[in-house]
């Protein structure tokens, strides 16, 4: 018999604003235009100064640098990676914003060891003066290796409508 305190249970979903509703439904749009391969709406999602792999020595900076960066990422051939949020918070800044959830890659080289890897992103979106939120700094959970259940989790746990408090 499993010890009580073996089980976790599932958390509760997020209680959000419609601010923070906002933010939840750029940052699908944001996943989205990577899924669509679209690199025009890709880059729209950036704000012209944002800082990618903020954590790293050597970070990306600008939009102009992260489009290219992210451009084999964007076109898919190799990988596919997918995202959504899991929480978004505004706080004492009306404009700023923190988006994070899980992510996941799939490995697209033909008899891949390891298809798919799971790690996460956080995200610090603005709202500029056009009223258009955009992504400022991101940064990523590095990848692990997933199992097929870690798979399904993933594709079960994305929410099709923002949690509305």
């Amino acid at each position: 018999m499993a010890a009580a305190w073996a089980v976790v249970p599932e958390p509760p979903a997020p209680r959000l604003s419609a601010a923070e509703c906002e933010v939840w439904a750029r940052e699908l749009s944001f996943a989205q235009s990577v899924a669509d391969h679209d690199a025009a709406a890709f880059a729209a999602h950036l704000h012209p100064g944002a800082v990618f792999g903020a954590k790293s020595p050597q970070p990306q900076r600008g939009r102009d640098e992260i489009a290219r960066s992210w451009a084999g990422i964007v076109e898919g051939k190799r990988m596919k990676l997918s995202w959504y949020p899991a929480m978004v918070a505004i706080g004492g800044e009306g404009d700023i914003a923190y988006s994070s959830g899980p992510a996941l890659y799939e490995s697209l080289a033909p008899g891949a060891k390891q298809r798919y890897s799971i790690g996460g992103f956080q995200s610090m979106w603005h709202k500029d003066a056009d009223g258009v939120w955009r992504v400022l700094f991101d940064d990523g959970v590095q990848p692990q290796p997933a199992t097929d259940a870690q798979v399904e989790a993933f594709k079960k746990g994305r929410l099709a409508t923002c949690p509305k408090g």
